[in-house]
């Protein structure tokens, strides 16, 4: 009788052994696995290459803007404090001079008034201001057109991310009317992560692109609103000047040229 119960407890305990160790089918698929966010945005197609290459260009043009669309590079203080002082002293020639070496956009402005004016002694003071207002709406027009590429990166980006969320979701429906078993599940799942991942993409650089947008397009209208303030009082000194004394301006300025 014990040799009967011992037995009975060892193929207990054989049964059980069995019971716990794992059984594995011929026909069930092996799930990838995804440690990190970089390999599951590398699986997501070739859409998200696209998406990268935006990122990367938008990234550049927003340090290239906090660089470039800045005060200093449309009206600087030390430039308007130079004009003014060479305008009272009517030294035209100093201005010209020190407006050929600066590369703000007043200094363009004040440039090409004073080449006009060389080029055009007989020319009305009107036709200078025109010149003048023509350059600066020149260079609001380029400056506001530079902040517009990043309103295209955020209309393209959700774009292309919505063009990967559609190939994803075909992939999808097709593993599901396929007939692989198992597998399709798998093939389903892969398919809506492709999705999912090019809709964030997308969405992430179009929402940063529209931000920096906003921020930079508020920038461009204030320096243009300085640039307008400081071709107002160029001109206005230089109309008091050219009232003063017109036939001497141009003389000076074709004895130099």
């Amino acid at each position: 009788m014990k040799r009967f119960f011992s037995m009975l407890v060892v193929c207990a305990t054989v049964g059980s052994a069995f019971a716990q160790a794992p059984t594995t089918t011929p026909d069930q698929p092996i799930l990838p696995t995804t440690t990190n966010l970089l390999q599951a945005m590398m699986a997501a197609g070739p859409v998200m290459a696209v998406l990268f290459l935006l990122s990367i260009f938008s990234v550049m043009l927003i340090v290239v803007f906090f660089f470039t669309i800045r005060r200093g590079a449309i009206v600087s203080s030390g430039y308007m404090a130079t004009a003014d002082a060479l305008l009272r002293k009517r030294d035209y020639l100093g201005l010209l001079a020190v407006s050929n070496r600066h590369g703000e956009a007043i200094a363009r402005v004040v440039q090409k008034t004073l080449d006009f004016m060389t080029k055009n002694p007989s020319a009305d003071f009107a036709q200078a201001r025109e010149i003048a207002e023509t350059e600066g709406t020149r260079v609001a027009t380029n400056l506001h057109n530079r902040v517009t590429y990043l309103a295209d990166i955020a209309t393209i980006g959700p774009l292309v991310g919505l063009f990967g969320t559609v190939i994803g979701i075909i992939r999808s429906f097709g593993a599901l009317g396929s007939e692989l078993g198992p597998t399709r599940y798998v093939l389903l799942s892969k398919g809506i992560s492709e999705a999912l991942i090019n809709t964030c993409g997308g969405l992430g650089i179009g929402i940063t692109a529209m931000i920096f947008y906003a921020i930079f397009r508020g920038r461009a209208q204030r320096l243009v609103s300085d640039l307008e303030a400081a071709s107002s009082h160029i001109m206005a000194l230089l109309s008091l000047q050219y009232g003063r004394g017109r036939e001497h301006v141009p003389a000076l300025l074709e004895d130099e040229f």
